[in-house]
């Protein structure tokens, strides 16, 4: 009798196995959107061909119902994006474009158009609307739809990263707005494509009947698209308030168990209070592991997982639209094992031991506090034996992996073939050994989804991946004198030199360089003593707010992080008072690289106050004497100081004089033009930054934006948390809202 039972319950299992229902959509029509003079692109018609062919060979479209692509009609489109939009890509592949259809892609933002473009466009939102509405019928319990061009970076009005038409955001869009009869009144749009999904964000930005999710690299804006939009205080605005739920990651190589931690501590408890009728995935695979575009670490098992997770809601209604990846048997083997988790109610099998990395946890926690007050389910505090699992910091000198980038036109690679190709996008698969989840190492890439075109902000040059070697964070920020600002300063003076003995005591142990400390040891002359007895307030940015750097100006040596020691001031006394204070100036990043930090951008304030910008700054009570050696250290490690930069002369007449600023005699110098702030306690504030031409120059363009290094950004938050400004949460959002503001 028992074997009986186990009999029939197998047999049941197995009929429900062949009655579920899965779509699967793919349409060779959209191969015909490539480049124009077929040059080699990472999103190229090879990534719907290799997964379609993946799964033919695991057999699973018999096991599917396969269906038709069918091309979007333009009041569906409509429904998201403008009129001006929808008629520009209409018509753009006909022959009355052919004569400026690459010059109208060099306007949008990493886009390329060709012969085939409208009507693979019109196909690929067309076939998410056609999966859609099945699936919400019923007719289908649901289905995956290998779709290109991908969608979910196209805005309103505007094609990029890729994208021409937002596939989900139409299909969403379609069943909300159009087929009320089918009952769907809350979709759960999840996006884990590895960039931001900042169209399909836009366009339910106050619609709270979507609840529109998405992780990805973010870096604090430096990673593509670039911007603010991806932060995790982007959460929605009037009616749509806490229903747009941004995970940003804070660095690369995230995998499977980063992905696994949000899934259960964000994702669907909040997808449980939400209850949503339908899910769509926007399923990117460039957070695959080996992708040469993402440079995570998802596998083939994660994906499955996650996926499965999610099978538990909406009555296991969930679409699947292709987004990005492009390693092509990345996206090929996680599709598969996504398309199966569709067909199969078994366990998945496999395990992941890795731990989250610590700033995993930290933006999770993040997360759950800025979003507590919509979702009681967050409300709950981690418990530390949870957070304090995790992996060890992810290594600066690891190879990275850069985010995809503006490509204003397309030129072809300095290339030969299609193997020089290969090597001259510089991609390297990681071994097994580094996707630690027990899965054998990615093999090699076709040509055509390697060879990615990149292009340096700064020169619009096409570079191999190898050159851009660092993580970068885009920040900006801001200051100015007493007048302007009524606030109390908080003074730290009690027991300040108690304080300082313990951040200075390690750089005694420091050795440094002796012919950089010669530089000041030799100069002992007579306007050091004059100088000397005069003090000033040097009112500090950038990462000078964290105390343990700026005393490298003062002491000598150097902090973690930097990649070169400093000399030290002549007069090695530290600062007798410090002192912070909020100024209305405008703080930003540009250059490209710095001795002390490396690849990435610097600190500079604007000469000229705004009202309307805020600072924080730290003062330091230092002698005239020493101000000008750290002038010297900001601008040219071992310049010979035979006379001082700024005398009494120079302060008397910055103080007295318009426009309060005083450039003085370095050649190009970065850091020339010193800057009067007010007084506090009847004694001058100085800076030290750009010249007012100089900033002009950064408006324009003339000079580089830059986003500063990883390192430097951590430093400066360091400064404003140990100073008891701000907490790490307030001071990283502080310096990601200013990183997003243009200099205006």
């Amino acid at each position: 009798m028992e074997v009986a039972e186990d009999i029939d319950c197998e047999n049941k299992s197995q009929q429900q196995k062949r009655t579920r229902r899965v779509g699967l959509l793919y349409d060779e029509r959209m191969c015909k959107h490539s480049t124009p003079d077929g040059d080699p692109h990472p999103e190229n018609p090879n990534r719907i061909k290799a997964i379609w062919n993946k799964l033919q060979s695991a057999a699973i479209p018999q096991r599917c119902v396969v269906l038709e692509a069918k091309e979007a009609e333009d009041k569906h489109i409509l429904s998201v994006h403008t009129k001006k939009h929808v008629d520009l890509i209409r018509n753009i592949s006909s022959k009355q474009f052919n004569s400026r259809r690459n010059r109208i892609a060099s306007k949008f933002n990493s886009i390329y158009l060709n012969e085939g473009s409208s009507e693979a466009a019109y196909l690929a939102a067309g076939s998410a609307i056609e999966v859609a509405e099945r699936v919400a019928k019923g007719e289908l319990d649901s289905a995956m739809a290998i779709i290109r061009p991908p969608g979910h970076h196209a805005e309103q009005d505007e094609a990029m990263g890729f994208c021409l038409y937002n596939n989900v955001a139409i299909a969403a869009s379609v069943l909300l707005n159009e087929k009320p009869e089918l009952g769907i009144n809350k979709i759960l749009i999840v996006d884990w494509d590895v960039h931001h999904g900042n169209g399909t964000q836009k366009m339910f930005w106050k619609d709270p009947r979507v609840l529109f999710f998405s992780v990805h690299r973010h870096e604090f804006g430096s990673f593509y698209p670039a911007n603010g939009d991806g932060f995790y205080t982007m959460i929605g605005e009037g009616p749509g308030a806490g229903y747009n739920i941004n995970v940003p990651w804070e660095n690369g190589r995230c995998g499977d168990a980063d992905y696994f931690a949000v899934w259960d501590h964000i994702l669907v408890p909040v997808a449980k209070e939400f209850n949503p009728d339908l899910i769509i995935v926007s399923a990117g695979f460039d957070a695959a592991a080996g992708d040469p575009l993402g440079g995570c670490r998802v596998t083939p098992y994660g994906y499955a997982v996650m996926l499965k997770k999610l099978m538990s809601f909406a009555n296991g209604k969930i679409v699947l639209a292709l987004e990005g990846g492009y390693n092509l048997e990345s996206i090929a083997s996680s599709t598969l094992s996504c398309v199966e988790v569709l067909l199969d109610d078994n366990p998945i099998h496999g395990s992941s031991e890795a731990y989250p990395f610590e700033s995993t946890w930290r933006v999770i926690q993040a997360v759950r506090r800025k979003l507590s007050a919509f979702w009681p389910s967050l409300a709950d505090k981690l418990p530390e034996t949870l957070t304090n699992q995790k992996t060890p910091p992810a290594s600066e000198n690891e190879s990275e992996v850069p985010s995809l980038v503006r490509c204003p036109r397309l030129t072809k690679l300095p290339t030969t073939s299609p193997q020089s190709a290969v090597e001259a996008a510089g991609h390297v698969n990681p071994p097994a050994a580094e996707v630690g989840s027990g899965h054998e190492a990615t093999p090699p890439v076709e040509p055509e989804a390697t060879a990615e075109m990149l292009v340096h902000p700064q020169n619009q040059n096409l570079i191999p991946p190898q050159e851009v070697t660092s993580t970068f964070y885009i920040v900006t920020s801001s200051s100015d004198s007493e007048a302007e600002d009524n606030e109390d300063p908080k003074i730290i003076s009690k027991h300040l030199e108690d304080v300082l003995q313990d951040v200075i005591e390690p750089f005694s142990k420091l050795k440094v360089d002796g012919s950089i400390q010669d530089h000041v040891a030799s100069n002992s002359c007579t306007w050091r003593s004059e100088l000397s007895k005069v003090d000033i307030w040097y009112a500090s940015f950038g990462s000078n707010l964290c105390l343990e750097r700026f005393l490298c100006y003062i002491k000598g040596g150097q902090m973690e992080g930097m990649k070169t020691p400093f000399p030290g001031c002549a007069d090695k006394t530290p600062p007798k008072e410090i002192v912070w204070k909020t100024f209305p100036r405008r703080l930003f990043f540009g250059r490209e690289s710095t001795h002390t930090w490396g690849p990435g951008g610097v600190a500079f304030l604007n000469p000229e106050s705004n009202i309307r910008d805020k600072a924080y700054m730290c003062l330091y009570r230092i002698t005239l004497e020493q101000f000008n050696d750290v002038l010297v250290q900001e601008n040219v490690v071992s310049f010979p100081v035979n006379s001082p930069l700024f005398d009494l002369t120079g302060l008397d007449s910055v103080t007295r004089e318009e426009p309060h600023s005083l450039q003085v005699h370095l050649k190009e110098c970065w850091y020339s033009n010193v800057v009067y702030l007010g007084k506090e306690h009847d004694i001058p504030i100085l800076t030290m930054t750009c010249t007012k031409s100089e900033m002009d120059g950064y408006k324009s363009g003339e000079f580089p934006l830059c986003a500063p290094a990883k390192n430097y950004v951590n430093t400066i938050a360091r400064g404003l948390v140990e100073g008891k400004q701000l907490s790490q949460e307030a001071a990283m959002a502080y310096l990601q809202e200013a990183s997003v503001k243009p200099l205006g």
